[in-house]
């Protein structure tokens, strides 16, 4: 999803909802052009899952994160935009 307004900058939100079961959203906000990786990890570092990697336009977006094949913990979620780069934890609750 992609808004016409212009973030002023990088941003990564908090997923909502957190906790979730087994589906959650996570949006950010790109102020210029570029490629973007978002991934998912366990808590010992393990990418579990691979959410957005391609090059995406400045705006504000939004992906889908399905849990359904994960066990209940604790993740993180990070974003690497460019020189951005920001991590945020997440909990699945079965």
């Amino acid at each position: 999803n992609i808004s016409s307004e212009i973030p002023e900058n990088f941003a990564l939100s908090q997923n909502y909802p957190n906790p979730f079961n087994p589906m959650t959203k996570i949006k950010f906000q790109l102020p210029e052009n570029g490629s973007v990786r978002l991934a998912v990890f366990d808590i010992l570092g393990k990418e579990v899952t691979g959410l957005v990697d391609e090059f995406k336009k400045k705006g504000y977006h939004s992906v889908k994160f399905d849990a359904g094949n994960l066990a209940s913990g604790i993740y993180f979620y990070t974003i690497q935009a460019g020189e951005f780069r920001q991590t945020k934890k997440l909990l699945l609750v079965r």
